[in-house]
């Protein structure tokens, strides 16, 4: 067994340090948990989305068959997503106290009704502006617990959700679409319940790309915040190893946010971690460079895939009061 030990502990832990014991196998790189306080541990690059180059490759050239092709794209949705139930147990400690919240809808893309489950953080104050957060991959939402409570601490009201396959939402392999139309139905539940409100979009990681597209299907969202992101998938996938291989076209969960983000109408905060080795933080950039103004990019100096919202709480109550004229 590794350890990997934490020199900041997380909200409402008792203990005064934590350590994660993560065997030697587990491909800690891919999952979108709020690590915090992360030191000598640097995450190598997903492996599920290097094979997705070399299975591309074999699968859907040359003579690939339909047959071939279609059990690539239930790959692709395997690798992307990571879908689970699971939590790691920082982030289960996080989640203690937060309420459960379920979202009922009948989805477009089959007969069977979809159910999600989410956590909700409420504030105190009436005209407190409300967050939807959209996780990454791997763990379900209570891997982002900590993220979610620094967001509160911001000063809004949070609810996070699981998309189909994850935690204890409608089990199914979840997909690009289907992510989507979650999201959806989650900014709904929140309009239907706080329509005086400001509500804004987050999304990290992978949940960035499923951000920008609900904050460019709809025109009542205040903002928008998109940390440790990426414009597509094939553009993640052109920094790894096998980049150069020639499988852009056929990646069939492209994740593009890159051509959506110019639609958003409302403003656009960009955060990434000058250190984060997993999504590269030029993609970052790209992203926010194909933004309409207003916008900002903020650099989290030492920031990692896992840590930069934590070591980046002064920037973002700077953002948050610049950009959205809101008093953290």
């Amino acid at each position: 067994m590794r350890i990997v030990a934490y020199s900041d502990p997380l909200p409402g832990n008792s203990l005064d340090s934590s350590v994660e014991f993560r065997p030697w196998w587990l491909p800690a790189s891919t999952c979108s948990c709020d690590h915090s306080g992360m030191s000598e541990y640097k995450p190598k690059p997903p492996w599920p989305w290097r094979r997705l180059a070399l299975v591309a490759l074999v699968l859907c050239t040359g003579a690939a068959s339909l047959v071939g092709c279609a059990a690539l794209d239930r790959q692709q949705r395997q690798w992307i997503f990571q879908p689970s139930d699971r939590a790691w147990w920082g982030g289960v400690a996080a989640a203690e106290g937060m309420q459960d919240v379920w979202i009922e809808f009948q989805s477009e893309q089959g007969e069977a009704p979809v159910k999600l489950h989410g956590l909700w953080l409420n504030q105190s104050r009436g005209d407190a502006p409300v967050l939807l957060y959209l996780h990454g991959a791997r763990w379900d939402v209570r891997g982002s617990a900590s993220r979610m409570r620094r967001m509160h601490e911001l000063g809004f009201a949070v609810l996070g959700v699981d998309y189909r396959g994850f935690g204890r939402s409608s089990a199914a392999l979840p997909s690009e679409d289907q992510a989507y139309e979650d999201a959806r139905a989650a900014w709904k539940w929140l309009a239907q319940r706080y329509p005086q409100s400001r509500r804004f979009v987050f999304g990290h990681s992978l949940g960035g790309a499923i951000a920008v597209n609900l904050a460019a299907e709809v025109d009542d969202e205040a903002g928008l915040i998109v940390e440790g992101s990426f414009p597509s998938i094939p553009d993640v996938v052109s920094t790894f190893k096998w980049g150069w291989l020639p499988i852009g076209p056929l990646i069939t969960q492209r994740l593009d946010a890159g051509s959506r983000i110019s639609r958003v109408g409302s403003p656009v905060l960009v955060v990434h971690g000058d250190n984060d080795s997993l999504i590269q933080p030029k993609l970052g950039r790209q992203l926010f460079e194909q933004a309409g103004e207003p916008k900002r990019f903020v650099l989290v100096q030492g920031g990692s895939h896992h840590n930069t919202n934590a070591i980046g709480q002064p920037l973002y109550r700077q953002a948050l009061t610049e950009l959205f004229k809101l008093t953290p």
